[in-house]
């Protein structure tokens, strides 16, 4: 029998396995996105290979993120060894594991799922469930399906326009992504690769999730997540230059 939690700390575990999980879903790369128009390749040329280094901008200073390309910022199309490593880098990144431990906790606190048990062993359990639908999802939409279907697997800042423009534009993301080429495409990585991550994880969730309710009700979750993590991107750069500029008026 495990120690009861206090009631305090209780309702900040519950209140992070509310708030964790979206924004360890802002951090990863699991959108596969389209670029501004003056970003956009030329039509019936192939680019050349990826010259320009991974950029890890950190979301709110903290979260790793490879895959933001900010408006003005240089880029070139992916190989797909790049593409597979945006991936090991994300999942290995200390925030990453950092975050995904503290899930797990608010899940131990909660009782998620009571065939998991309670201490250590049940912990355990836990992470590396967690762990592993991260990391699947990641690696189906960021590595495996840009790399078969030649897309991009970044999100690309729009910058300008009104504020419900950038929303609406990030918020679209979602269903359409850049081609590797330059053209716009129907956005597979994000739609069919969370559908497929979602279906292997039948495969070691508990046998009262096996089913095909929870697995589409897990898809639509993550698809809403992700755009909501795409409008924090969009953002983001206007905070962080606010953020500068107050800490250095000069």
């Amino acid at each position: 029998m495990h120690t009861p939690i206090h009631l305090p700390l209780r309702t900040a575990l519950r209140f992070l396995g509310v708030i964790a999980p979206l924004t360890l879903l802002c951090a990863l790369p699991m959108h596969a996105q389209q670029p501004s128009p003056a970003s956009a390749e030329v039509p019936g040329v192939a680019p050349a290979a990826e010259q320009i280094p991974l950029k890890n901008d950190r979301l709110f200073f903290v979260l790793a993120d490879y895959t933001f390309v900010e408006k003005q910022d240089n880029f070139a199309p992916l190989s797909a060894k790049t593409k597979f490593l945006l991936s090991a880098k994300t999942m290995s990144d200390p925030v990453t594991i950092s975050f995904i431990g503290t899930i797990a906790l608010a899940g131990q606190a909660r009782d998620s799922d009571p065939t998991y048990g309670q201490g250590l062993q049940g912990y355990a359990k836990r992470y590396a469930t967690f762990y592993a639908d991260t990391g699947i999802g990641t690696l189906m939409t960021t590595s495996v399906f840009p790399a078969l279907l030649h897309q991009d697997p970044r999100y690309f800042q729009l910058g300008t326009g009104s504020a419900r423009r950038r929303i609406i534009y990030s918020v679209s993301r979602i269903f359409v992504t850049r081609a590797d080429r330059g053209a716009a495409q129907f956005n597979y990585s994000e739609i069919v690769g969370n559908a497929v991550a979602a279906g292997i994880a039948n495969t070691y969730h508990p046998q009262s999730q096996r089913t095909l309710g929870h697995t589409v009700s897990i898809w639509g979750t993550d698809t809403m997540l992700n755009a909501a993590c795409n409008v924090a991107k969009e953002f983001w750069p206007d905070l962080r230059r606010k953020i500068h500029k107050h800490e250095d008026p000069n």
